[in-house]
This record gives structure tokens, C-alpha cells and sequence, in this order.
């Protein structure tokens, strides 16, 4: 690979880590990029804007919510561009770049990071990039943007993690970050101000227009509060590839809750910050043992999806998991190591991180609620808005094996007589799948978000506050509040595949898009509340401090110790199963359990309390059953649930 003279090829991509070397070499500068942009003719910008128009018209979930809470009108803004470009010619239509500007405002108005314009060739795919990541923090002295990432084989005079940013491009730090905050959606201020954040030196092009400026200059101090000061320019590579195909009609594309900017971000930040996860996950594939293991961690089969450790805080020593993405395509595989890693931690008590989590398929998210409760998980429900074209969809695929949306269609039809806005509300997740398993981690459990949990991860969050299942610590005062199942046009196209009047056409030169098709809404306590806009509130909140960025999280994992430190431990464990004369017997040891009642094969056989943790129950003409469930009690609230199966 060559550059001109002038731009030459960095130091940090001919010296990057072996992992990612040949991916990074492939890399260029954007100018050169760019050079290969702009190639959407007039009639293929008319077919992408007329698409939009269906989705946000006739599909999109969200849009009275967004109309009226942000005073936009984007169906109408979409109406305006295509009356504009019927009266223009090859010859005078505006440069492409305004065309995907626009069509990206329409749809960052709505504040919704599921529903997307996905820019075409030659940015789907790529990322731009600066070799750092940034960081906020804040301490007494107010909010400070700190270096905590330097892409392996970079280096300029003091720059190192720990260093202070103050400009960027000559502009004061915190007003760049709100200028770059403005350009991109969310439902919060909390959450636009951490993709600006975010997106200061790390952009997929997938998703939003390329940076105006070609380089940038970054003010900093450096360790001795020298100011310093040097140039980089932007540079533009191929993303690691998405763990799902979204556009495929199946039912794992069907279940999708997923910010594609969260994901597109964080594969992007593997390739660039964490060369060994890559390693590691070539590893797994090859059935090799994990390289670069850090102290405490343990070994996974999915290293871009889990990291388990162990933790000491002043409390004691917990478990720390922390859960990247739910972001897969085979969910008995992320279930199965799931369950390896949790009888792997310590069972006093868990620090559940899902921090940054953008989501992914919904099935994962709630599958994994039931492991860490005794209590029956209820899946949060979903509904369609009424509209015409949605019925269309759902009356195709009644008893579909892969897209089964029958369960939709009766209120859908009724609403032509009644006027309902939305459709009847019914769970996405199986329910017999989200407790098929029941609960398998029996210490306590903290959970850890903030305002770039998205989607699934949203649902997550808000099934387990619901549940009861523990506290949530935010280091955010809210999750980024993306309630929703999202479906691309290209898995709208699928569904209506075969019909000749559908409206869905195929869009140029890849061009893409994604829409809110389902919003989803809580249970328990907050029955009914969508999560969309409001997002999961934590019950505690802790705010990132320069020792969490530099020394991994260290006083956030001290202050979740701390609440695990002051929760009791429930938990009940069979230790013999026997049968005499017809009847089983279970000799039974607890913790913290005063009452066991137990059922056989699902009825109620026997309830018995519990002296000094150790129980034998005796179920008369038991002997022959397929399974037993014990339920632990204290002072009359069920704490602990343990299933074993028999045949």
C-alpha cells in the first residue's frame, strides 16, 4: 500500500499489534477516501427518499411520540425533498453530500437511534477514525476529557493515557463535544452528550457523513501540565463485520432491539484499542487456549461478548461480568456460556456490567434475566402501530415458522373499527424460553448501566429493576432509552417478497435504513410505561472519576462491592436425591432460608421449614419423577428457586 508523499502511511499502522496489522494496513487517509464518493445518480436519490417516506409513514412506531414530544414532522420534511428533486435535473441537483445531510437530519429529528439512514457506497462499512479514544470524567472542579486510549504504535510528544484535552481544533473541549453531541440522535441530553463523546474520533460512515474537516488539531496537557499541542488526520477503514445479518428474513433478524451506531462503535473500538480480544477470539474459533489473559479474568468462548473476572473490593471478593453486546446469532451458545461463566465466579455476589451494551437480539437479553432470580419472568410486550401496510405484513405472516405474527393481527384488524392508535401488546420473547432455565446464580447481584445501554440492553435493564432482581447503578442518570424492536427495509422488503404490490423496492448501491416497527413496554410495578424516551432511572448513581478511567473501573467496582457487601445471600442446593419405598427424598442445604416448599413434576408436594440451612423433605410416591422445584422462603418472601431434573 502507498500514499503520496505528503500523507504518508502512519507509524501506528505499520506498527500496529499483530491481530490487527493487516486489517489497519488496508486503511487510508480520508481525502484520498472521499475521492470515491458521490456517485448516487438523481432517480436513485428520488427511490431512496420515497422509501423513507414509507417507512416513517406507514411503519414507524414511534411517531406520534416523537411528533409531539420534539415538535418535528419528518414525514413532511421528506415530502418537501422529493417535491424538490421532481424539478431538478442531472445537471443542477445539489453535491451528494447535501442529499445524505439532509436525509440524515429527517432522521436524527425523530431522536431515535433505531431508526436510521444508512449512507450508501463507498461509506457503508467503514469507519473514520483518530488513533485515541476520549474519555469524560468529572470531579469537584467540573467535567474534564481525558486521553484513557492510544491505538498500539502512536505516538506525539506526552501523549499518553491520562493526558487532558482542552481543544479540539481550536475549540474548547466541552463546547466540541456538544457541537458534535447536536449532529447525532438520542433520547436524553445524557445520552447525546456521550456519543459526542464518543464519536470525537471514532464515526461509522454507515451511519453519519464523513468528518467536514480532514485532520485535526488536538490541544492537550500533558502528565507535568505542559500544554502541547499536535496535528492527526482522519483516517478510513473497513469495520469488523456485524455477528448478524439483520436483513435476512429469520426470526433472529425478526428480534432485533439494536443500536447500530453502539455496535458499530464498539467493533470498532476491538479493532482499534483491543487487539487481544481479537486475538482471543481467533483463539476460540481455533479451539486454542486464550492468549492475554489478565489477572482474575477467565478464559471465554466469546471474548466480544463476555469478560469474567474476579474483583477484590473493601466488601469482599465478588464476581464481575461484564456483557458487551447481545449481538448474536446462536443464542443456545451464548446461554451455554453464560451459565459456564457464572458457576465459575464467586457466588457471594455479582457485579452484573453491561455498560455501553447497545443491545442486540431481544432473546438474549431476557433469556438471561431468569438466571439470576427466583422469581417467573414476564417478557416485556410489544405493539405495532395501526397502519394499513403493517396489517398487510402481519395478516402474510400468520403462523410463519421464522416470523410468526399472528398474535397481532386480530387487533390490528379491529382497530379499522375502534381507532386504536397501537396495536394489542404481546411478549416478543417466548415466555416458556425466558424461564426455561430458571435461576442458577444465587448470590446477590448489582447492576451496572449508562446512557449508552440501548435496546435490548435497555430491556434488560428494565426487566431486571422490574423483576426486583437487585439494585442498578448508574453511572448515568439514565439508560439511553431506545424501547424498541427494529426491523430494516431490507427485512421489510423479505416480508412482503412475492407480493406484487408491495412498496418496498430495492434500494441503490446499498444504501439502507432501519425503523422502530415494535415499542416495547415494562411490566410489574411500571406496567404499561414505555421505555422509549425514558429509559431505566438507577436507584443509585456514580459518576466516572479519573481513577474509573485509568485504573479499569476501580472505584465504581469498590462503591457496587459496597451495596453487594450490604445484601444477604439466598440460595438452596440439593445434595442427595434418593427413593425408598416409592417415595423420593431430597436432602436439601440452604442459606438464609426459613420456609422450603416443594413441587414435583409442577404441584405442590410439600412445604417444611428450615432450622439450621439443612432440610430432608420425603414426597411419597415421588419416586418416578422428572423433576423438582424448590422454592426458598424468608420471612415470607420467595428469595430462592432451584430446578433439578430428574429423567
Amino acid at each position: 500500500m502507498t500514499e503520496t508523499a505528503d500523507r504518508p502511511i502512519p507509524d501506528f499502522v505499520r506498527n500496529a499489534a499483530e491481530p490487527v496489522r493487516e486489517h489497519l494496513a488496508a486503511s487510508t487517509d480520508l481525502a484520498t477516501f472521499l475521492k470515491g464518493a458521490g456517485t448516487l445518480t438523481l432517480e436513485e436519490r428520488r427511490v431512496v427518499a420515497a422509501q423513507a417516506l414509507v417507512l416513517l409513514e406507514q411503519n414507524y412506531v414511534h411517531l406520534p411520540l416523537k411528533a409531539a414530544m420534539y415538535a418535528v414532522n419528518p414525514v413532511q420534511r421528506l415530502r418537501l425533498l422529493i417535491h424538490r428533486m421532481e424539478r431538478q435535473t442531472p445537471q443542477d441537483m445539489p453535491p451528494e453530500w447535501t442529499f445524505h445531510s439532509e436525509m440524515s437530519e429527517i432522521f436524527h429529528s425523530v431522536r431515535d437511534l433505531h431508526t436510521n439512514y444508512l449512507l450508501p457506497e463507498p461509506f457503508a462499512g467503514k469507519i473514520a477514525f483518530l488513533p485515541f479514544l476520549v474519555e469524560r470524567y468529572t470531579d469537584e472542579q467540573g467535567a474534564h476529557f481525558m486521553v484513557t486510549h492510544v491505538s498500539g504504535g502512536f505516538s506525539a510528544t506526552g501523549f499518553e493515557p491520562g493526558v487532558e484535552i482542552t481543544h479540539w481544533s481550536g475549540t474548547p473541549i466541552a463546547q466540541a463535544v456538544d457541537l458534535v453531541a447536536a449532529r447525532f440522535a438520542g433520547s436524553n441530553p445524557e445520552a447525546r452528550r456521550s456519543r459526542g463523546v464518543e464519536s470525537l474520533t471514532v464515526r461509522p460512515l454507515r451511519l453519519h457523513l464523513p468528518p467536514f474537516e480532514e485532520w485535526v488539531t488536538i490541544s492537550y496537557l500533558d502528565k507535568n501540565g505542559t500544554p502541547r499541542e499536535f496535528r492527526e488526520n482522519w483516517r478510513v477503514v473497513d469495520n469488523r463485520p456485524p455477528a448478524v445479518d439483520a436483513d435476512a428474513v429469520t426470526t433472529v433478524a425478526a428480534a432485533q432491539g439494536l443500536d447500530l451506531e453502539g455496535d458499530e462503535i464498539s467493533r470498532a473500538k476491538v479493532l482499534l484499542f483491543a487487539p487481544r480480544v481479537v486475538a482471543q477470539a481467533r483463539a476460540a474459533v481455533a479451539g486454542e487456549p486464550a492468549p492475554d489473559l489478565r489477572a482474575g479474568e477467565i478464559a471465554t468462548t466469546l471474548p466480544e461478548v463476555f469478560r469474567a473476572k474476579e474483583v477484590q473490593t473493601s466488601a469482599g471478593t465478588f464476581g464481575h461480568l461484564r456483557i458487551f453486546t447481545f449481538s448474536v446469532d446462536d443464542l443456545e451458545a451464548y446461554v451455554r456460556e453464560l451459565l459456564r461463566l457464572l458457576s465459575l465466579l464467586p457466588d457471594r455476589g455479582l457485579i452484573l456490567d453491561v455498560r455501553d451494551n447497545g443491545g442486540g437480539l431481544v432473546f438474549a437479553a431476557e433469556f438471561a434475566l431468569q438466571l439470576f432470580t427466583p422469581r417467573r419472568i414476564t417478557p416485556e410486550p410489544v405493539q405495532f402501530i395501526n397502519t394499513p401496510l403493517n396489517l398487510r405484513i402481519c395478516r402474510k405472516h400468520q403462523g410463519d415458522p421464522q416470523v410468526d405474527l399472528g398474535a397481532w393481527t386480530p387487533s390490528m384488524d379491529q382497530a379499522v373499527e375502534i381507532g386504536a392508535v397501537f396495536s394489542g401488546a404481546f411478549p416478543l420473547s417466548p415466555e416458556d424460553g425466558a424461564n426455561a432455565i430458571g435461576q442458577q446464580y444465587f448470590g446477590p447481584v448489582v447492576l451496572i448501566t449508562n446512557a449508552r445501554c440501548y435496546s435490548a440492553t435497555d430491556i434488560f435493564a428494565a426487566g431486571f429493576q422490574d423483576h426486583g432482581i437487585g439494585p442498578v447503578l448508574g453511572t448515568d442518570q439514565t439508560t439511553g432509552a431506545g424501547g424498541a424492536n427494529v426491523w430494516t427495509q431490507d427485512f421489510l422488503a423479505g416480508l412482503m417478497a412475492g407480493d406484487p404490490s408491495s412498496p418496498y423496492v430495492r434500494l441503490p448501491k446499498r444504501a439502507g435504513m432501519r425503523v422502530a416497527i415494535r415499542r416495547t413496554l415494562r411490566v410489574g410495578g411500571n406496567s404499561g410505561t414505555p421505555v422509549e424516551d425514558l429509559g431505566v432511572t438507577p436507584d443509585e448513581l456514580h459518576r466516572m472519576t479519573r481513577n474509573d478511567l485509568l485504573q479499569d473501573n476501580a472505584d465504581l467496582l469498590e462503591r457496587a462491592g459496597r451495596i453487594l457487601g450490604g445484601l444477604t445471600r439466598h440460595a438452596v442446593a440439593v445434595t442427595d436425591v434418593s427413593s425408598q419405598n416409592g417415595s423420593l427424598r431430597l436432602k436439601v442445604k440452604s442459606t438464609n432460608i426459613d420456609r422450603l416448599d416443594v413441587y414435583v413434576d409442577q404441584r405442590p408436594r410439600a412445604s417444611v421449614d428450615v432450622m439450621d440451612g439443612q432440610v430432608e423433605v420425603t414426597v411419597p410416591g415421588g419416586a418416578a419423577a422428572r423433576s423438582a422445584r424448590l422454592e426458598g422462603f424468608a420471612d415470607g418472601r420467595l428469595v430462592a428457586c432451584r430446578t433439578e431434573q430428574f429423567q
